[in-house]
């Protein structure tokens, strides 16, 4: 008896369960078409620690699947959280878990031990770190590569966003996996090789990196959004320029500014870029007020403002309308 990828997962769940009587009662009933998602009625979300182990070395991660998931391929979202910060923390920070039950979708939260550094920050600063097939990139692109092969997601809708140290770390899974990830969010972060060493790192995280050492993105423009606070004392906003001028492949593209302010009071510009072919491949929102935090994030969460515009909700729309096979065509 063959039984499909969607019996095989509920069999699965319902014995992860204790439902082992059901469980058999699947195997022994044969195959079935697969269930429509009932988020009333449907399987219950999960939030786990899973390891990913490589040449790199390992990493644990936390997946939140949404309730209701049926074991049809859904997007997926890799989220980096700052220093000192915890997958818990950034979840309940950004709110992502909740919007993944809305929206539908996966979110991934590798988590940077103290081994790796004493803060938990992301060594976006190294250059072991910032390139393709080694260091830290590769753990995150391996973590990624571990869920599209162990669980129903979308791997033409595959994103990666962060915070601060992670933050800059998706501006590098942007400029090295082009080819796993069809957006990226960068929030009070810095480009893709903003820093070499320790010194360097401090140097930009003042006063932005020297633009003639920051490298020119030779590979495919990969759509980015980027979101800081003009009040960030950690992170100068200068680095969020810089993110999003070279995410855009550089100055010569169209854009678009707007203003808008939240019921708050927090007033902002949004910049969107366009490319030659009028594809908007790039937004930049600049938030007035704002220091190194989440905009509109939860206070159950560490380095959050709730009185910006909703970042993860920006996020994850900005996301959901690039795909990897829309990028060539």
């Amino acid at each position: 008896m063959l039984l499909s990828r969607a019996d095989v997962i509920e069999v699965l769940r319902l014995a992860r369960d204790g439902k082992l009587v059901e469980a058999m009662r699947a195997l022994t009933d044969g195959p079935t078409e697969p269930p429509v998602a009932d988020h009333r009625e449907g399987a219950p979300p999960s939030f786990d620690y899973h390891t990913v182990a490589s040449a790199a070395g390992e990493r644990r991660f936390k997946l939140y699947i949404p309730a209701g998931h049926d074991g049809r391929p859904l997007p997926l979202i890799v989220m980096l959280h700052g220093c000192s910060q915890s997958p818990d923390d950034f979840a309940a920070g950004t709110r992502m878990n909740e919007l993944a039950d809305e929206r539908r979708f996966l979110v991934a939260y590798p988590e940077q031990p103290k081994s790796a550094n004493p803060n938990n920050c992301w060594n976006w600063f190294k250059v072991g770190d910032q390139i393709r097939d080694l260091g830290e990139p590769h753990l995150i692109a391996e973590v990624t590569r571990q869920i599209l092969r162990d669980h129903a997601a979308d791997e033409d809708r595959v994103y990666v966003a962060g915070l601060s140290a992670g933050g800059a770390a998706a501006a590098i899974m942007g400029t090295t996996y082009p080819d796993l990830y069809a957006a990226v969010g960068i929030h009070s972060g810095l480009a893709c090789g903003a820093a070499r060493d320790m010194h360097a790192a401090f140097s930009a995280m003042r006063q932005g990196a020297p633009a003639a050492r920051l490298p020119v993105r030779t590979g495919p423009v990969v759509p980015t959004i980027v979101f800081h606070g003009d009040r960030d004392e950690t992170v100068n906003p200068v680095n969020g320029d810089q993110a999003s001028e070279q995410a855009s492949g550089g100055p010569g593209v169209r854009t678009n500014v707007s203003h808008g302010e939240t019921g708050t009071g927090i007033a902002f510009t949004r910049t969107i870029r366009f490319d030659d072919q009028e594809r908007a491949i790039g937004e930049q929102w600049v938030l007035q007020g704002l220091g190194h935090a989440w905009s509109g994030g939860s206070v159950l969460g560490s380095f959050t403002d709730p009185r910006g515009p909703d970042a993860s909700g920006e996020f994850v729309r900005f996301f959901l309308e690039h795909r990897l096979s829309a990028r060539s065509a």
